[in-house]
This record gives C-alpha cells, sequence and structure tokens, in this order.
C-alpha cells in the first residue's frame, strides 16, 4: 500500500520531521507529525497489526515516539499521556520483540517522572513494579542500571526520605538524564516548594529572606520576595512574616459570620413570601 497523501509520503514527511526537530522548530514539527499520522491513518496502522509489516510497525512506533516528546517540548503533559499510551500496544507486540525501540526506557522514565511531579504514588509503584517483574521474565537492562528509569527511581527515594536537598540537587544537575527531563523536574520541584513553604509557614513566626532563599531552594532574594507575595506573606526588614494561627482562624470566623448573616437574611425573606 502506497504510504502518502497530499502532502508526500510517509518516509519525507519523517525526513522533514526530524529536520524540524533538529532546527527545535517546534511549530513546524508538530505540522509534520500531524501529516504522518494522518498517512498512518489513512493507512489503520495506528494499531499494531499481523497484517502489517515489521517495517511498518517500527515506523509507526518511531512516529509516536516522537509524539510523545515534542509534546514535552512544548509542555503538554496531556498529549504526552495520550502517546504514552498509544504506544504500550506497540512495545508488547509479538512482532516488535525482536527489534526494541531505544526510546522506550526514555519514554517510560518520563511517565514514571509525570507521576511522580503529579503526586500519584500508586500509579508509580505500579508501573515500578511492571518494570522489575518484565526485567525478571525478558531480562535486559534493570531499572538500576538504566540512566532514564532510574533518575525518577532515586528522585522518589528521596522523596520518601524528606531529603529534599537531594532532590534539588538531583534536577538541577548533571544528572538530568535529558532537556525533557527538565520540564518534569521543574514541576516536581515546584510541589516540594509548596510542601516546604507550607510546613515553614506553621513551623516558624517569620525566616530571614536569605534563610528562606536557602530552605526554598531559590536563585535569589528577590525570587523570595516574589514568592512570598504570591503565598500572601508580609515582607518588613527583611524578613519574612507568615500569618499566624490567630489571623487564620479570626479570618475563618468572619468567614462564617458572613455565611450566617448571608441564612438569616434568607430566612427574613422566606418570612415575608409566607
Amino acid at each position: 500500500m502506497p504510504s502518502s497523501t497530499g502532502g508526500g509520503s510517509l518516509e519525507q514527511v519523517q525526513r522533514n520531521l526530524q529536520q524540524c526537530l533538529e532546527r527545535k522548530d517546534a511549530p513546524g514539527a508538530l505540522a509534520q507529525l500531524q501529516k504522518a499520522k494522518l498517512i498512518l491513518l489513512q493507512q489503520n496502522a495506528l494499531v499494531p497489526s499481523d497484517d502489517a509489516s515489521p517495517a511498518q510497525l517500527k515506523m509507526t512506533r518511531s512516529v509516536l515516539e516522537v509524539g510523545a516528546l515534542l509534546s514535552i517540548r512544548m509542555k503538554d503533559s496531556d498529549s504526552f499521556v495520550r502517546y504514552y499510551s498509544q504506544l504500550q500496544p506497540f512495545y508488547e507486540f509479538p512482532g516488535l520483540q525482536s527489534a526494541p525501540s531505544p526510546k522506550k526506557s526514555q519514554i517510560t522514565g518520563l511517565y514514571l517522572l509525570l507521576l511522580l511531579s503529579n503526586g500519584d504514588y500508586a500509579g508509580f509503584h505500579t508501573l515500578l513494579e511492571s518494570l522489575i517483574v518484565s526485567e525478571g521474565t525478558k531480562g535486559g537492562k534493570s531499572v538500576e542500571e538504566d540512566q532514564y528509569i532510574r533518575y525518577p527511581v532515586e528522585l522518589e527515594r528521596s522523596l520518601m526520605e524528606g531529603s529534599y536537598d537531594q532532590v534539588w540537587r538531583k534536577t538541577s544537575g548533571r544528572e538530568v538524564p535529558g532537556e525533557e527531563f527538565a520540564l518534569f523536574s521543574e514541576i516536581l520541584v515546584h510541589t516540594i516548594r509548596s510542601e516546604i513553604a507550607s510546613c515553614a509557614a506553621r513551623s516558624y513566626p517569620s525566616l530571614s529572606i536569605a534563610s528562606a532563599k536557602n530552605l526554598l531552594f531559590l536563585d535569589s532574594e528577590g525570587a523570595v520576595a516574589g514568592f512570598a507575595q504570591e503565598q500572601g506573606w508580609s515582607l518588613e526588614d527583611g524578613r519574612i512574616y507568615f500569618p499566624t494561627l490567630a489571623d487564620e482562624k479570626k479570618g475563618q470566623e468572619g468567614d462564617q459570620k458572613e455565611v450566617i448573616s448571608h441564612m438569616v437574611q434568607y430566612a427574613r425573606d422566606l418570612e415575608s413570601i409566607v
């Protein structure tokens, strides 16, 4: 069956797609990706089949992997999840077991990191256990030896131990295994920073800006000031002052009084109607 449509052959579209990726032309790559998927759709090749040749299966798998990685570069995690789901049948298809994808562990590691960034620890451990089982039955590289799998696994261990400094070091240094991993690492650090901020606000009446800079893993005192404003903290004389429990309780009582006032007025309105 000819692999072409109005936009050219699938092979040509793939070459154009690769060129766009090398130039970091995300919009151009996205346009070529849509062309490639249209050709595959016309060929009923977006789902693995025994009727398809190994060459066509590998080509489809490659296009979907490019889509997954491009989704991350465009910061579209929902699209990445869809591509990840589409790829699973190709990774498990018997006709491709003799030609495993070199990008499988990278995309799997990215999915693990996404689960970790979203706080989905149950999903993280379920997938990790399936990888360990597969490793035992099929052989190959262990999770500890694979840099793409090892990275989110070590991050999760540090999180469970409360070693946030280790998480910060791993996400900001040479241990990040690729540029795509940096996106989810940023999300993870933001989540951790919010958790630390919440704990600090409950533990201290105030902190110096310099101390908060180190505690929250921020790059400058200006970044600390911006973060403090986002959290609703007050700044005075080089210190951050957290809302006290009394202030929070007072605010809650004010909200309750407003609700009660509305309820009383509502009851009066009902009486007048009756």
